[in-house]
């Protein structure tokens, strides 16, 4: 008797250390697309993801294309890790919504020339990474020089240092750090960006206009670059400018909603309702059950109206 009930017992550790393990499962889908610095897909890009909730999760790895999936996951907060060698990693959370459309993670990975990347440096930059997602920006400021005192090459680490100094409104202490990165990289479209976002911060549109314009339009591939600098067009007023960034960032991603959406409302502020109405319409194809959408809703019912 005693035989069997140890024998019972160990059936039921088993089954339940198989359901702790599978504690990530539901009815959720998540997708994502991994591009370099110049907005070209990355293969073979490891995906760690892990569900606070469960306890649990699973690797995956992206495709041809830069494109990875995730089906049949469960809501709630999860921690997603992007690894490929030669390239610095990257660490985010991210809220899915388990019975409800999830948004695509856009991820773009910085090459890290003749560096190698170190489980100790991996740990290092995951410690910066945490403390400026948890608002600590100048515990991540130490950290972040940590790592760029050991590895002089890492350059691109002098952005997320600029990225604390913006987030402390020291826009100058900021402005020198993205420099920092053109030192080494004068294309690099992310700090011209972030310069020219610095300029704006302190009011000075035009200077910051001047920093956006060196932006060689032709040559963006990034669909999150191109909407950053539409949205900063369109916050003043230069629809036209806007207009371009936003249409070119949904053709790169047909379903990227903020840039169809913001593409809708760029054309309804230039009184151009037919155009506005038909970029609703196709937002309402991609999400068609949110608050957003609603209010999409109402923009279509009130232009068909006009």
């Amino acid at each position: 008797m005693k035989a069997r009930i140890l024998f019972f017992g160990a059936i039921l550790m088993i089954m339940t250390a198989a359901s702790f393990g599978q504690g990530y499962k539901g009815q959720g889908r998540i997708t994502g697309r991994v591009t370099d610095q110049d907005g070209k897909p990355l293969p073979g890009v490891k995906v760690k993801l892990f569900s606070l909730k469960g306890q649990s999760g699973f690797e995956t790895e992206t495709d041809k294309d830069g494109e990875w999936k995730a089906n049949y996951i469960r809501g709630g907060t999860w921690n997603l890790d992007f690894e490929k060698p030669g390239y610095m990693p990257k660490k985010l959370s991210a809220e899915i919504k388990e019975f409800d459309r999830n948004k695509p993670i856009e991820i773009r990975m910085e090459k890290m020339e003749g560096l190698l990347i170190t489980e100790e440096l991996k740990a290092a930059l995951n410690e910066g990474n945490a403390l400026y997602e948890g608002q600590r920006y100048e515990d991540a400021i130490a950290a972040y020089q940590v790592i760029i005192e050991a590895n002089p090459e890492a350059y691109v680490i002098y952005k997320n240092i600029g990225n604390c100094y913006f987030q402390l409104q020291k826009y100058d202490q900021a402005e020198e750090y993205y420099r920092k990165v053109l030192d080494k990289d004068p294309e690099n479209a992310d700090a011209l960006l972030l310069i020219g976002n610095s300029y704006a911060n302190r009011g000075q549109d035009e200077k910051a206009m001047e920093w956006y314009n060196r932006i060689d339009f032709e040559k963006i591939a990034d669909q999150m670059v191109l909407f950053n600098l539409g949205s900063n067009f369109y916050k003043q007023s230069k629809f036209d400018q806007a207009l371009k960034y936003y249409r070119k960032a949904a053709e790169i991603q047909p379903d990227f909603l903020d840039a169809i959406y913001y593409l809708g409302l760029t054309y309804l502020a230039m009184n151009n309702y037919p155009d506005a109405i038909a970029s609703f319409e196709d937002y309402l194809k991609h999400d068609s059950s949110s608050g957003r959408a609603d209010q999409v809703k109402d923009f279509i019912e009130f232009l068909k109206k006009k």
